[in-house]
């Protein structure tokens, strides 16, 4: 752990620039809107080392493969965001030098994140080699109220000179992906200018044919006033702007406006998107750059109501959550069912900016408590919409009659991740989408989901199950081989306790949900086997028989579920007994020595019981986690959340406030020393999950909120709010008592504590 960043409630703070730290501080103060994302590189040249990222949703490049040697099997691309054209580049030059950071002495450096009004704040003096000195104040946005719009406020100021002060806002579509397999160039210019004021940029990624639009204009004031300037346009092949000289003296502010648009061709016709940037960067610059700071904070007022989870008494704690919700609201606004969320967000170049399992398993729950349920119900949908690929990724692997097999790793649905160990053997991510479909009709109420989309989606997964495993006459039961469960320290292991558990509930829930439709919904059924040839009797006679007889491995004698065969087999050694020298033991050891170790990357028998939590009593869920939870590394960032909400379940509230420490400020702290790749999206809602979940003690039992709390003894309080069913609950939870208050929507009845209680406008109920 690292405590690099100041410690404040609302905001990250770095105070000092240490060209180390660089990299990931331009992860940790990343900005983004859902439509688009930007890490924080420096407006000015920066010569140092940097990782140069601007991303734009839904846009991917189909990077081709490159293995080692090919298999049957594997996908023809490995998908990736593409570094889009940088927008937010400002040259200054003072004389004849150049501001950079990497050659320029700094002091009074601070950078800072605004959390509660969603910006980037940066303030420093530079003294150049000449002796000149310099203070630089800068705010960038993305504007949460008109998507494809970014601002940036740039005010220099010299401090010991008179002189002219040259300034070049530009755009660069000369770009390049630091992850690209074949040192390929993503984008190809097609069109390139400047018209009088505005300048313009039209770039196509290769081989998708994804087209972005880009259009920047400015504006320059001194001490408050229009600037008296000398203006020279830019044009050179995929870089273009405008080179102002602006005469200033000693303690005059001079600043520059910069107003960008970007848009792509998921919403514009590529012929229209010069056009259309134009027009978009006009109406924002002729708004200015305070009236669309302020439209955006009113949105971030907005999600913070929603969202908001207040910690009274431990400062750490509460930045650590805020940072995870902050950039959990502006990866995904969840306005566009074509998007889905990837593991880097908008962060990084590393997973490709893809969707992984980490959505269904991790991220809905977020969702689902903090939006309207169209939210996460467009997340569902784009699984559904992808249910065709996903059959086609099955029949690439030998499976037939309509199996699924959703992709580890996606943009489209087709299957595009490498490693064969993820791609032919995580199968598990099919139950994590059908626990998904689960996980939103009992929170939301909405079982009509299920004969619009849902149970097309169950049939096809159930129906790869039941291709998946095979009988064993050995053992006498249905067993699952050659797969990875959760645990990726551990590859092509037979009967994966977890994978086993999601297939045979699996098949029990596709069964319920048949009769449900056929049922309730006996047109929308009969369309359904229609659509897909579903022979009721004999195929539902085959899952019950799978569920019957599922093997299930066991360590009897302890009253463990075993992670799979073989475990015990391992030397059975602790995290405890590991030197800090050899962690995190994937950047030390070989992964021969990692996959021989009993070491857990993650949570992998407790994922399961996690999900299914209601089957099992307090001291076997007491005993699970007691034998698994010391021999976990946590490794992967959706660790810490699963154990933190189980040790809260067994009563281990100082154990679950260490792990929820370790979730919430993963990358703050760089507990994996990996954070200058990207932060970790994906676990940040696994983060919201240990509080609400853990912490706040809310479950859904037969249709009822309830909540059973515990607070850690540094805290004094928390407080949140949920949104359930068409209504809005305020919940606060403090050492003696929580208060459920009803702030929106009609009364309801919830459980505190394993009491019944009727929640209104009017009452505060205490317990």
């Amino acid at each position: 752990m690292k405590a690099y960043y100041k410690v404040d409630e609302w905001r990250v703070i770095e105070e000092g620039f240490d060209p180390l730290h660089h990299e990931a501080s331009e992860s940790i103060f990343s900005l983004g809107n859902g439509h688009m994302g930007q890490r924080a590189n420096f407006e000015e040249k920066y010569s140092g080392k940097s990782l140069q990222g601007t991303y734009i949703a839904g846009i991917y490049h189909p990077d081709k493969t490159r293995v080692g040697w090919w298999k049957n099997g594997y996908p023809e691309y490995f998908a990736k965001v593409p570094n889009a054209p940088n927008w937010t580049g400002i040259r200054i030059i003072a004389g004849k030098e150049e501001l950079d950071l990497h050659t320029c002495k700094t002091s009074e450096f601070i950078r800072e994140l605004d959390m509660q009004h969603g910006c980037l704040n940066r303030s420093f003096v530079a003294t150049f080699s000449s002796g000149k000195k310099m203070r630089v104040v800068a705010r960038r946005f993305l504007s949460m109220a008109e998507d494809d719009i970014g601002a940036v406020r740039y005010a220099v100021t010299p401090v010991n000179f008179d002189g002219t002060i040259e300034m070049i806002p530009f755009l660069d579509g000369n770009v390049i992906n630091r992850d690209t397999n074949y040192d390929e160039q993503f984008w190809d210019i097609i069109e390139s200018g400047v018209k009088e004021d505005t300048a313009y940029l039209r770039s196509r990624v290769r081989k998708s044919g994804f087209e972005a639009g880009y259009a920047m204009q400015y504006t320059v004031e001194v001490n408050g006033k229009p600037a008296k300037t000398v203006v020279e346009p830019l044009q050179q092949p995929g870089y273009n702007g405008f080179h102002l000289k602006i005469k200033a003296r000693a303690n005059e502010e001079v600043v520059l406006y910069k107003y960008a648009a970007i848009l792509s061709s998921l919403d514009h016709k590529p012929d229209l998107l010069v056009k259309n940037s134009i027009e978009r960067v006009t109406k924002a610059a002729r708004k200015k750059f305070d009236k669309l700071y302020d439209n955006h904070v009113a949105i971030w007022e907005k999600n913070w109501a929603q969202s908001d989870i207040i910690i009274k008494g431990d400062a750490a704690a509460q930045q650590g959550i805020r940072f995870n919700i902050f950039q959990l609201n502006q990866t995904y606004t969840g306005k566009d069912e074509r998007l889905n969320i990837g593991p880097k967000g908008f962060t990084g170049e590393k997973y490709g900016g893809s969707t992984y399992w980490d959505t269904e398993a991790f991220l809905i729950p977020f969702y689902l408590s903090t939006e309207p349920p169209e939210v996460a119900r467009n997340l569902l949908i784009y699984r559904f919409k992808h249910l065709q690929k996903a059959i086609e990724n099955a029949e690439k692997l030998g499976f037939n009659a309509g199996a699924a097999l959703y992709p580890m790793v996606t943009m489209n649905g087709e299957e595009c991740h490498n490693e064969w160990e993820i791609t032919f053997e995580e199968i598990h991510r099919n139950g994590a989408i059908a626990f998904a479909i689960y996980n939103y009709i009992r929170y939301t109420g909405d079982k009509d989901y299920l004969a619009e989309y849902g149970l097309e989606v169950l049939i096809a997964l159930a129906r790869f199950w039941r291709q998946r495993v095979n009988w064993s006459d050995v053992k006498g039961k249905y067993v699952i081989l050659g797969v990875t469960g959760p645990n990726e320290y551990e590859n092509n292991v037979n009967n994966n306790w977890y994978t086993n558990k999601m297939a045979a509930w699996t098949l029990r829930y596709t069964i319920e949900c048949l009769d449900y439709v056929m049922d309730e919904h006996p047109l929308q059924y009969q369309r359904i086997v229609k659509k897909t040839h579903l022979y009721y009797d004999s195929e539902t006679s085959s899952w019950k028989d799978i569920i019957k007889h599922m093997y299930f491995p066991m360590l009897d004698e302890r009253g463990i579920f075993l992670q799979q065969d073989g475990y015990m087999d391992k030397e059975q050694r602790m995290v405890a007994e590991l030197s800090p020298k050899e962690r995190p033991i994937n950047q030390h050891w070989s992964w021969d020595r990692i996959l021989r170790s009993v070491f857990i990357k993650q949570a992998d028998v407790l994922q399961g019981i996690f999900c299914f939590e209601d089957e099992y009593t307090t001291d076997t869920i007491r005993r699970n986690f007691d034998f698994y939870e010391p021999r976990t590394v946590h490794e992967s960032s959706l660790s810490p959340c699963i154990h933190s909400i189980l040790a809260n379940r067994i009563g281990e509230v100082e154990k679950a406030y260490d792990l929820y420490l370790r979730t919430s400020r993963l990358d703050l702290d760089d507990y994996n020393n990996e954070v200058a790749e990207g932060l970790h999206i994906t676990s940040m809602g696994g983060t919201w999950m240990s509080m609400v979940i853990g912490f706040g003690g809310m479950r859904i039992k037969e249709g009822m909120l309830t909540f059973t709390p515990n607070l850690p003894h540094k805290w004094k309080l928390i407080s949140f709010n949920i949104q359930f069913r068409g209504r809005i609950l305020n919940v606060t939870i403090s050492e003696n008592k929580t208060s459920v208050k009803l702030v929106k929507g009609e009364k309801l009845q919830v459980e505190i504590n394993g009491k019944l209680v009727n929640c209104t406008h009017e009452n505060n109920l205490l317990t």
